[in-house]
């Protein structure tokens, strides 16, 4: 039950990020965003949820992560409520910025807490499976819950289904998970501040550079300012005693390639959500329910391949799964690469998910469990933040690329198009793209298809980085197979752990500590 309550948050909290895509088209007839603002729906929720994950995974290791826990998804319900009543565009932009506040306190909260309430081995195993494949999967279950609630009721009700269930969620927890040991410390408010505000002008100047050109002086400011106060955080971190995200987290270069490898996915994965869902429904002309139903297919092959992986993993480890699973991620994109205006469902979209989406099953089993093994206990909450914001970041700033790559090629498509379309149309035509600057019909299909073709191929780029790191940075160690199996005496990671056991089972099991010298009892700064 406890594991139930943990996977229903992170469902909840995965969910949203794509439960409102289906939404988009509705989104943006009802409150009037353009094509390339229209990401920003996507953007606040997935930027602040990025952005604040760090701190959230602080907050539950000094405060109580069961506390925290409540606390974020009785938040994220609030802003659900203020995201269905939402009257104008800008209103609809804090909800869902405030949604991902919420997000970033619960979601790595219940990873820490399954990291401390399943003993290290097969039962964590099958646990961070169960996790993985909602993390995957609730990408692709919300798409169909989506076309279902905006087929049937209205676009408002992909924010207010959330309601019913966070409260439940929060009945429960009290119910079914225990308190955990709160470790003393500070919260790093200035390091969560600067990593937030960088993320954003970065996101900001991609998506400026889409529409106004990368010249345009609030593009190239949006630039310098991002790369000032992400300086400024690592600077912050270097030189915090308690710092929201510990650098030495990223001297194992396992886990450093993890992190590294879920940017680049993530990247990649929010953008093919977010163009597939624009092709089928404007392309194709489904329904929103159809385009539901359409993904239906890649979330059962994502929950099937996550267990697949979780169950192997013991016996060849983290790498192999790691490998493959990259290279049939950039295999599916490269084949959406082909899209175009005489593509059709079976012919050129089903094929290309399954293949995307049985990469990414493989991925998130593989890359959980490598970022969170043998973390100490006090940083169990830092780890889960870390990798969680590397998704939501990673997610954010992709999408926000992919924009761009599919705002400059949508435009010198159009420019082909348009003396077509003058030569063609009937003057009705004409007036209505006089008046919305639009081109309609199959003209305006030739320019999205466009666009979203050459996105896929930024996108294949991107899971070919993850694909390099797998190869080349991640490792096979003795010790890492060990944990996967079960034992409980692992000695500590180079860098890290040292002075403190790490996260062995539901009770924090410790290894036996060394003898120590007289006059070794100091730590070393830092901790």
């Amino acid at each position: 039950m406890a594991l139930f309550v943990i996977a229903s948050c992170q469902l909840m909290v995965v969910l949203d990020i794509t439960i409102v895509n289906i939404a988009l088209p509705h989104i943006q007839t009802s409150l009037g965003f353009s094509t390339e603002n229209l990401s920003w729906v996507i953007n606040a929720y997935t930027l602040t949820f990025g952005g604040l994950l760090l701190l959230g995974g602080r907050l539950g290791d000094i405060l109580g992560r069961r506390r925290v826990f409540v606390f974020g998804v009785l938040l994220f319900v609030l802003a659900s409520l203020l995201g269905g009543i939402s009257q104008e565009s800008w209103q609809l932009l804090a909800a869902r910025a405030l949604q991902g506040v919420g997000g970033a306190i619960a979601s790595p909260t219940a990873l820490s807490l399954i990291t401390t309430t399943f003993r290290e081995g097969p039962d964590r195993n099958r646990a961070f499976g169960v996790f993985a494949a909602v993390s995957a999967g609730g990408s692709a279950i919300g798409l169909l819950a989506g076309g279902i609630l905006v087929e049937w009721l209205d676009w408002r009700w992909v924010f207010f289904v959330n309601v019913p269930i966070g409260l439940l969620i929060a009945l429960a927890t009290p119910r079914y998970i225990k308190e955990s040991e709160r470790h003393p410390g500070h919260f790093d408010l200035l390091g969560a501040l600067t990593s937030t505000l960088g993320m954003v002008l970065l996101v900001y100047g991609f998506i400026r550079a889409s529409e106004d050109g990368w010249s345009d002086s609030l593009t190239i400011g949006a630039f310098a300012a991002a790369v000032v106060f992400l300086a400024l955080f690592l600077a912050i971190e270097r030189g915090s005693k308690q710092p929201i995200t510990p650098l030495r987290m990223f001297r194992d270069r396992n886990r450093a390639g993890a992190y590294g490898m879920m940017l680049s996915l993530a990247a990649a994965m929010f953008g093919m959500f977010f163009f597939l869902t624009l092709f089928v429904q404007n392309v194709l002309d489904f329904s929103p329910l159809r385009a539901g139903l359409a993904f239906l297919p890649l979330s059962a092959i994502i929950a099937v391949s996550a267990g697949f992986a979780s169950q192997l993993l013991p016996r060849w480890g983290p790498k192999p799964f790691m490998v493959t699973g990259a290279l049939l991620a950039a295999a599916g994109l490269a084949w959406l690469t082909a899209t175009d205006v005489h593509s059709s469902y079976l012919g050129s979209i089903l094929g290309p998910t399954l293949v995307f989406g049985s990469g990414m099953g493989m991925q998130f089993v593989s890359l959980t469990l490598m970022a969170v093994s043998g973390v100490v206990p006090r940083e169990a909450g830092a780890a889960s933040g870390v990798l969680n914001a590397t998704q939501q970041v990673g997610g954010s700033l992709g999408l926000s690329i992919l924009v761009t790559v599919f705002g400059t090629a949508s435009r010198n498509e159009a420019m082909d198009q348009v003396p077509r379309f003058l030569s063609e149309a009937t003057p009705a035509q004409r007036l209505e793209f006089r008046r919305t600057g639009t081109l309609p019909g199959r003209w305006g299909d030739e320019v999205l298809a466009s666009g979203v073709s050459s996105a896929f191929v930024a996108a294949t780029a991107m899971a070919v980085v993850a694909a390099l790191i797998a190869l080349f940075v991640v490792q096979v160690r003795a010790g890492d197979l060990e944990r996967l199996r079960g034992a409980t005496t692992v000695p500590p990671v180079a860098g890290e752990g040292a002075e403190e056991g790490r996260v062995d089972g539901a009770q924090g099991a410790r290894p036996p500590a060394p003898k120590r010298a007289p006059g070794d009892d100091k730590q070393p700064p830092g901790g």
